[in-house]
């Protein structure tokens, strides 16, 4: 599965693997028409220079400022896997979504232990808290699952932090980028199978991977049991990299109309079109964060509940 990710990051890289607000398509649509409109730039060219500002790279827009040079290291050979450990502008906005979430969080957390009622900060973070605790934990893994109350938290403020960031003038979105949405899968997953274990026991966690068929059956259970504790965070992983890079495709893809055309009504139109979309990711930035905890604490409790029925199970047969 890593060997895929790695793949399909090298595929997407040059296409639009990230995610930018629609203020630097924007500008990158300026560059486009000026350069169009001297006769420099043909309508494949144009589009090029339109999605080099949404997919990730060694460079930082910074206002006022410009383009900025990222640190860039020689790649690093280890057997016949070849890593890059260069800093990228989505792992700067991933660490800035991390340093952001640290900081609101402690505030939050300071505000109310001193306030008894909270207010402020500190109380729109608690109706987040309470929702998550009270609509996905609880009803998907029971009170057993307020243990991983932390887990749930972190994921859904990190993963909503880094889609708004995307939003943002300037901004980039790390959730565009395959490889951050495979780690938040990988780290999913082994939570996923942490829980299961912790609730079933090691035993009759690996019992679990003979689908209690009899054991000539074993050879064809076991393989597809196990395919199926990778497809879960499979599916994790490509619905938040497709859902938060779509839309920003479809924004620069409408910018481009502009230029196709070259119309005023056009220009209008798809204006329009360019606003009310990014309202909608404004939505989806929110949605696929509740999404992805949703499912994360539903795959938790799957597990969890068969370690319950397991131990009913003992139970009665005593």
């Amino acid at each position: 599965m890593i060997a895929f990710f790695q793949e399909a990051a090298d595929t997407t890289h040059h296409a639009s693997e990230g995610a930018q607000n629609t203020g630097a398509v924007a500008e990158g649509a300026q560059h486009a028409a000026t350069a169009a409109g001297h006769g420099e730039m043909s309508v494949s060219e144009m589009f090029k220079y339109l999605f080099e500002h949404v997919h990730d790279s060694h460079e930082l827009e910074l206002p006022f400022i410009g383009h900025v040079e990222l640190p860039h290291f020689a790649p690093m050979h280890i057997g016949g896997l070849t890593l890059d450990i260069s800093i990228t502008k989505h792992v700067v906005f991933l660490w800035f979504a991390a340093t952001l979430l640290i900081i609101l969080a402690t505030m939050a957390a300071r505000a109310n232990q001193k306030n008894r009622v909270p207010k402020g900060w500190g109380n729109l973070v608690e109706i987040v808290v309470k929702f998550i605790r009270d609509e996905i934990v609880v009803p998907t893994m029971g009170t057993a699952g307020i243990k991983y109350m932390p887990y749930a938290l972190t994921t859904f403020f990190f993963i909503l932090i880094m889609n708004l960031m995307g939003l943002m003038p300037y901004g980039a979105s790390a959730t565009g980028n395959i490889n951050v949405t495979a780690g938040l899968a990988v780290i999913a997953f082994i939570m996923i199978q942490v829980s299961a274990i912790r609730a079933q026991g090691i035993g009759h966690y690996f019992a679990h991977l003979t689908g209690g068929v009899p054991w000539p059956l074993w050879p064809i259970m076991i393989p597809i049991e196990i395919l199926g504790l990778f497809t879960k965070p499979f599916a994790l992983c490509i619905r938040l990299f497709a859902n938060m890079t779509g839309g920003h495709l479809v924004i620069v893809s409408l910018f481009g109309l502009i230029f196709i055309f070259k119309s005023w009504a056009i220009g209008f139109a798809t204006t329009g079109f360019v606003v009310a979309i990014n309202f909608l990711e404004l939505f989806v930035a929110f949605l696929q964060a509740y999404v992805f905890t949703m499912l994360t604490s539903i795959f938790m409790g799957l597990g969890m509940e068969a370690g319950h029925e397991t131990h009913h199970g003992e139970e009665h047969a005593h």
